[in-house]
């Protein structure tokens, strides 16, 4: 058996650190924010669909315009009053690409608040398009620099990459011609770290040790480059061909390899287990596209059960999630 190599975290994350406070706060709390604004367009695909009321749709986004504004106010006050903190997390080879996860929630929220307002839509769009290829940038110069562990070689490193994706997902139909260029820019950036990371990772995960415990969620995220590839691909080109098509059969098959092998290998609950909600958000979505554009009864029961699925665990995270806060164990040392 492999020996489990485990990086160092960062010191606000480290068991030295007791007691709750703020300085606690993981980034990795963003990942919730994503989750639930997917399932919200989730739910207003059904709606379009297959009928189902508007209204779970606006409800699960008022939800994760709440989540993001409580989650945004509490770390930016863990980064007025322990800077350190946060730059030990944005150094640390695994924990930073988290980072990408603030970008990725406000690309998504600007398509949640889009049929109330376009104007707000685009303009949360642009801060989300400028944090998001902000965050790629940083984490790929940190990469060209050398010296990596394999270690620190894992499904993380999709959300700063592959991340720009969400720009063209969320701003794909912008028909302004610079908008266009910027769209254009996110595919090639997000689809070409695509490649190259997932095989990175995939040749870790497959010659070196097995990931920690607490990372077995995290592979979930293989999920991603296939998933939301294929909606910034259908929001680009404008249609559903046989590359999408792939796009989306590629993606279903890894997440139910993924699924059954964290079924066999369960790993205890902790704001880890976020990091599979927008993957399969964004097989939900894709699967639910896919269906409207092809037709048919069991792509139909596919959508319909991936809705149900992610519905499920984004419920059961947020309800956990809650209990953590309120018991104080989310902000504990």
């Amino acid at each position: 058996m492999h020996s489990q190599q485990q990086l160092p975290m960062p010191a606000s994350t480290s068991p030295a650190c007791s007691g709750q406070s703020i300085r606690h706060l993981p980034v990795t709390l963003f990942g919730a924010v994503m989750s639930i604004a997917s399932l919200s367009l989730a739910w207003r695909l059904a709606a379009s669909r297959y009928g189902v009321p508007i209204a779970v749709s606006n409800a699960i986004g008022g939800i994760a315009l709440t989540a993001f504004a409580a989650v945004a106010l509490g770390y930016l006050l863990k980064a007025v009053l322990h800077p350190a903190l946060v730059m030990q997390e944005f150094r640390h080879p695994i924990v930073g690409n988290f980072f990408g996860t603030i970008g990725i929630g406000i690309l998504l929220l600007s398509s949640v608040i889009q049929p109330w307002h376009d104007g707000a839509q685009l303009v949360v769009w642009l801060i989300g398009a400028l944090a998001m290829l902000s965050v790629s940038a940083a984490m790929i110069t940190r990469l060209l620099g050398g010296n990596g562990a394999p270690a620190s070689v894992t499904p993380p490193w999709l959300i700063a990459g592959v991340g720009s994706l969400n720009i063209v997902v969320a701003g794909g139909a912008f028909s302004m011609p610079w908008a266009r260029e910027i769209n254009l820019l996110a595919a090639g950036v997000g689809g070409v770290s695509a490649l190259v990371f997932f095989t990175l990772i995939f040749s870790r995960l497959v010659h070196h040790e097995p990931l920690a415990a607490a990372m077995r969620p995290a592979k979930m995220i293989l999920v991603a480059p296939f998933a939301v590839g294929f909606i910034a691909y259908v929001r680009l080109t404008g249609h559903i061909d046989m590359f999408a098509g792939m796009l989306f059969h590629v993606g279903l098959f890894v997440f139910a390899v993924v699924g059954f092998r964290l079924l066999r290998e369960p790993a205890p609950f902790s704001q880890a287990w976020w990091a599979i909600g927008f993957p399969l958000a964004a097989l939900s979505n894709a699967a639910l596209l896919y269906a409207n554009a092809v037709g048919g009864w069991p792509l139909s029961l596919i959508a319909i059960g991936l809705l149900a699925l992610i519905s499920a665990t984004v419920l059961v995270l947020f309800a956990a999630t809650l209990r953590a806060l309120v018991t104080g164990r989310l902000l504990a040392g």
